[in-house]
Parts: C-alpha cells; structure tokens; sequence
C-alpha cells in the first residue's frame, strides 16, 4: 500500500468512525439529560431538608425564655390540649390589665411578635397572650388544620377554661390569622371586645395562591417540603372555601374592627377592604387605613401605627 493510499484509508476510516459517533449521541445525551435531571431533583430534596432545619420561623422555648430574662419581661411558656391537639402559647405581663391576643399569619408562629413583647406601652397596658397556630411553630409544626372554625375553637380556651382573661379583650390577626380573630368574635361574641387586623384575609379568593399549590399536597412530593410551607400550603388551598363557610356569620361581629393594610399588598388584594366594608354591617366601627407603597408585611415594618390603632382601639371600647 502507498503512502497515499494509507492516508486515503485512514481518512475514510475516520468519516465512518466519525458516522458511527452520530448515530449514538442521541442515547448518550439523553442519558445525560437524565442524569442531570435526576441530580437536580436530588439535590432539590436535600435543599427541602436543610432548609427544613434551618428556617422554621419559630424560637423554641430556651430560646423565648431567655429573651424574656434579657429584656427582664414578665413572661412564661405554656402548653394546653384542646380537640386532640397540643398548642403552645406565652402569656406576658400583669394579670389584672385588660387582653391583648396575638394570632399570627402563615407562614409564622406567635415568636413574629417578639418585638411587641417589649413594648413599654403595650405592656402598661395589657396583659399579652400569644399563640402558635395549629400547624405553626410549635402547635404540631407541619401538621396544619385548615378548619378557620376549629382553630378558632382551638384557641378559645386561652381566653376563657384556661384563663379568666380580664376584659377588654383586643384580638390582634395578621393575614391568615384574621379571619380566626374574626371568627372568635362570630362565635364568641361575650369573648372579644375589638378586632385589629393587618393585611386580613378575609374575603373568598381574595389572595394569592401560586400555580405549583396543588402539586405540593400530593404526597410523594409533600413529605420533603419544609414543614411550615405544608402547613402554609394547605391553608392556602382550602382558605377561599373556609371562608364562604363563614360568609352567613359576618353579621355576628358587633364589635369596632380597625383594618390595615398595604397598598401594595401582592398577596392578599386590597379588595378585601371592600369586602369588610360590605360585610361587617353590624361592627359599630369600621375604620380602614392602606399604608402608602407597603406590601404586605406589616408587622415588621408598621408596628408604631399598629400600635397607635391598638391603644385608640382601647380607648374605645374601655368604657
């Protein structure tokens, strides 16, 4: 064979080679694709999971116990069971002064209103009760229950069999937790004597709910999901049909509601100010206020005039 030749048949050795390489690379680089897919789905889970460790939005009790002792707050930690469920809540201040319940929005816990804890003015004032949600904090972290009812059910005992909590008695709701301190005073109208809500959701599919909610409550993906978005998730999906559940009781609140919320509020629609002005047709005092160029996190950015409703609240109903 001549050189030539050689060269020739190398070449044509190579193109076919060359051929052959094209004909399997759909395969492999699916096999990639499915590698690649895989990892990221594995990785996502063990994201899931340290997030799951890490951000909980919730302070255990060591950690609450010693806020107090540095801020030198007269406060402790309690426990009680009610309908088959253990809730954990913090009761603050002097016995005898009015009440002052918190009841947080989702996803949170009651350790959202540390700042309040240590109000001079709020704690001259009232006595200040604070409750994990079912499914929050440390109330069954990731175990939600979705029943607006139940929960405010769960959450009456803290006022009444538990404690003899001194009236006036203000219920502060945040978000989610709004219409439970709604439906307290629907239920329980000899309980609650006024009613501040910030960012309240209270009107049916009025709030946001993502597209990927649904996917998230089927249960090969649910039980690697953070257990405070379960929770949150699934108050999500079930909120608009609680709160039709609520719509005859509305005319049950007879007592003055101070509503706040921001005017750029993305998740919960402003809307729902309209609704509260057509439903709370009983409610002696109506007074809506929107904070200008404010989204819906309130209570860490908006707690002076919070608080300014709060004591012009008390002002009005401790007659």
């Amino acid at each position: 064979m001549s050189r030539m030749e050689f060269v020739i048949c190398n070449l044509e050795f190579g193109i076919l080679l060359r051929h052959m390489e094209r004909k399997k690379s759909p395969g492999r680089w699916l096999r990639r694709l499915l590698r690649i897919i895989l990892g990221l789905i594995l990785f996502f889970i063990i994201a899931c999971f340290v997030f799951d460790h890490y951000v909980q939005f919730r302070r255990n009790d060591e950690e609450l116990q010693k806020f107090f002792v540095e801020n030198n707050i007269p406060g402790k930690i309690g426990y009680y069971t009610t309908q088959g469920r253990k809730l954990r809540y913090v009761d603050i201040g002097n016995d005898n002064l009015p009440t002052l319940l918190f009841i947080h929005g989702s996803p949170a816990s009651m350790s959202l209103y540390r700042g309040r804890f240590v109000d001079k003015t709020i704690l001259r004032t009232f006595r200040v009760l604070a409750i994990d949600r079912p499914g929050y904090g440390y109330s069954g972290f990731g175990n939600p229950e979705p029943s607006i009812q139940k929960q405010a059910e769960m959450i009456r005992p803290i006022l009444d069999s538990l404690y003899r909590a001194k009236h006036p008695i203000i219920v502060v709701g945040g978000s989610f937790g709004a219409p439970i301190a709604c439906r307290l005073a629907m239920d329980h109208p000899d309980l609650v004597d006024g009613l501040v809500l910030t960012g309240p959701a209270i009107g049916p599919g009025r709030e946001k709910v993502f597209w990927f909610a649904p996917i998230i409550e089927n249960p090969l993906i649910r039980w690697f999901i953070p257990r405070m978005f379960r929770s949150a998730n699934t108050d999500k999906l079930l909120h608009k049909e609680e709160l039709e559940k609520m719509l005859p009781y509305w005319k049950n609140i007879r007592v003055p509601v101070m509503y706040m919320q921001g005017a750029k509020d993305n998740l919960i629609d402003t809307s729902n100010a309209s609704f509260a002005r057509e439903h709370l047709v009983n409610a002696p005092y109506l007074d809506v206020y929107f904070f200008p160029n404010r989204g819906h996190y309130l209570a860490r950015y908006e707690w002076p005039t919070i608080k300014d409703r709060i004591m012009k609240m008390y002002e009005m109903v401790n007659k």
